[in-house]
């Protein structure tokens, strides 16, 4: 939120993400108005929010807690999930993959795999391997295309309770905004997340996610190409994010997802060559949590719109991590890959958690643990001088 405003383990190697399921180690308050289901409230930003004293005497009401959010609080309802658990794009496949482990409709949302305006082979082999803490992946954004994706997909998507955002990237502004208009309209297509910051694809992606005019571009045009809401996925790969986040914000997004991968390789002991086929892969998990942590509370300092943020969600105190820091959601990816219950398991738990603290919402818990005024960011590299 900005200040100037008033504002809101265990294998070596684990298996290709499409071809099987890699085993993975595992002062002052200031105040903002948040949109929930019952209305607009205002929340207090830097307080701390201990459970009352009489918390245990009375118990917890579950019922009475209202985990709703609106991630498009500028298009009021067209996008409030009932709980702020989504699962990240290219974790989850197109959501029907995991019904029968379990129970999709009580998710926030779903973010899709991405999805281009062609069909996509993907990287070659070996695309995915095993990292302390997170893991690798070089998908390539093997997809079928975004026509076969509104054929087979969208029709089961429009009835369900959970809203289905779609993940979009493309090789130019002119084939996000293909993607886009051929989504606008389409029922079970919820909104947008635009996909500017893929570090393991050779060309699009990056070069949209690294510079401040470029991402405001490919975001305008796609504002202008749909009123769906709008999600902008940034890249941590940058120096400094905050010019970004805002001419982002500027351009019309409705939300900001906050992070993509960070891009790395991994070093074939047994060739000594470079083990993916595309050499360089995105990595994720625990071992980005704290990078994710950095950027959502930097961005949180200098936008309006609502942040979602995913890196290494992998428990309860993740989750509400990031929630002091300023995001108002979370998505949970890699860790669905060890324990598909997880995204399930952080809602009841959040829903627990505000219970015994007598709160009526998680949104008191946003942004607790910024400043009163906007902190140098880390590029400066002050904080890290012995």
């Amino acid at each position: 939120m900005r200040h100037k405003r008033s504002v809101v383990t265990s294998g070596p190697r684990a298996r290709d993400l499409y071809a099987g399921t890699p085993r993975l180690g595992v002062r002052a308050p200031r105040t903002k108005p948040v949109a929930t289901s019952a209305g607009t409230t205002v929340v207090p930003t830097n307080a701390r929010v201990p459970a009352p004293a009489d918390a245990a005497a009375r118990g917890p009401d579950l019922a009475a807690v209202d985990l709703s959010v609106d991630l498009a609080p500028k298009r009021p309802g067209h996008l409030v999930l009932r709980n702020p658990v989504l699962v990240a794009s290219g974790t989850f496949g197109y959501g029907i993959e995991y019904g029968e482990v379990l129970d999709v409709e009580r998710l926030g949302a779903i973010c899709c795999k991405g999805t281009t305006l062609k069909p996509r082979a993907g990287n070659p082999p070996p695309r995915v391997t095993e990292t302390p803490g997170g893991m690798l992946n070089s998908i390539g954004l093997q997809n079928p295309g975004v026509d076969a994706v509104i054929e087979r997909y969208a029709p089961l998507w429009a009835g369900w309770q959970v809203p289905v955002i779609v993940n979009v990237a493309g090789e130019s502004i002119d084939d996000y905004v293909g993607v886009v208009r051929k989504l606008d309209g389409v029922p079970g297509v919820a909104g947008i997340e635009l996909n500017i910051s893929c570090p393991n694809v050779g060309k699009g992606g990056l070069q949209f996610a690294v510079d401040r005019e470029a991402a405001a571009a490919v975001t305008a045009a796609v504002r202008r190409a749909t009123d769906l809401p709008l999600l902008v996925k940034l890249s941590p790969n940058v120096a400094d994010i905050r010019p970004i986040a805002r001419a982002i914000e500027d351009a019309g997004a409705d939300a900001i997802t906050a992070i993509n991968t960070l891009s790395g390789i991994a070093i074939d002991r047994s060739t000594r060559k470079p083990l993916l086929g595309n050499v360089y892969g995105g990595l994720s998990g625990p071992a980005i949590r704290p990078v994710a942590l950095r950027i959502v509370y930097e961005v949180a300092q200098v936008v309006d719109i609502p942040i979602v943020a995913i890196g290494g969600v992998t428990a309860l105190d993740d989750a509400l991590d990031y929630l002091a820091a300023g995001a108002v959601a979370v998505q949970v990816g890699t860790a669905i890959f060890a324990d598909p219950e997880v995204p399930l398991r952080i809602v009841d738990e959040l829903r627990a958690y505000c219970a015994a603290r007598g709160l009526a919402s998680h949104l008191p818990l946003v942004g607790t643990a910024l400043p009163a005024r906007p902190n140098r960011p880390s590029s400066k590299g002050v904080e890290y001088r012995p």
